[in-house]
């Protein structure tokens, strides 16, 4: 196995992912960032979307600008993540953040880069990185969860958490499935 490397640059050749193949590098690269930095400490001032279960604040979220039931749906998507590994996620995954050639996936714009849980990452266009149904809904709603509260509150923001919907009923909702 080779060494990973980080490179900081002003300006990243590629253009934003295109084709099925490319999300998949783009989630074996996610995979290799998160499994680098498994354990690494939150940054200042920074919040997971565990810790905003049970705060208001964190990042750049203000849980007390949402309406209560917005708040009660990202902590309902967010409590779906409970018991899982942490690591760094970006935390701004689209097109626009992401560079591809030929030989390398490049991930731009750290802004919003804390440590939590990396299925924030992997839910990616077409399940590129390949999660089972369930994972993959947990993923989705979450990270539509985490997108909302970041930027509560625009217009995305309310199409984001008009995704977030209540957990399926059954054994699939509860938080030590993984």
């Amino acid at each position: 196995m080779g060494r990973a490397r980080a490179v900081v640059m002003t300006y990243v050749e590629g253009g934003p992912p295109e084709s099925p193949a490319d999300w998949r590098r783009v989630a074996a690269t996610l995979r290799d960032l998160h499994r680098l930095t498994r354990g690494w400490p939150q940054r200042p001032g920074r919040r997971s979307s565990l810790d905003l279960r049970h705060t208001l604040t964190g990042t750049r979220i203000d849980l007390g600008a949402m309406p209560p039931e917005g708040v009660a749906a990202c902590r309902a998507a967010w409590a779906r993540l409970a018991g899982r590994e942490t690591c760094v996620v970006h935390g701004d995954l689209n097109p626009r953040n992401v560079r591809v050639t030929a030989s390398r996936i490049a991930l731009i714009d750290w802004d919003e880069s804390h440590v939590d849980v990396p299925d924030l990452d992997l839910a990616l266009p077409g399940n590129a990185a390949g999660l089972d149904d369930l994972a993959h809904d947990i993923a989705a709603q979450a990270s539509a969860a985490w997108q909302a509260a970041v930027c509560w509150d625009d217009d995305y923001a309310i199409r984001r958490l008009a995704e977030v919907r209540p957990a399926r009923p059954g054994p699939a909702s509860g938080a030590a499935t993984a």
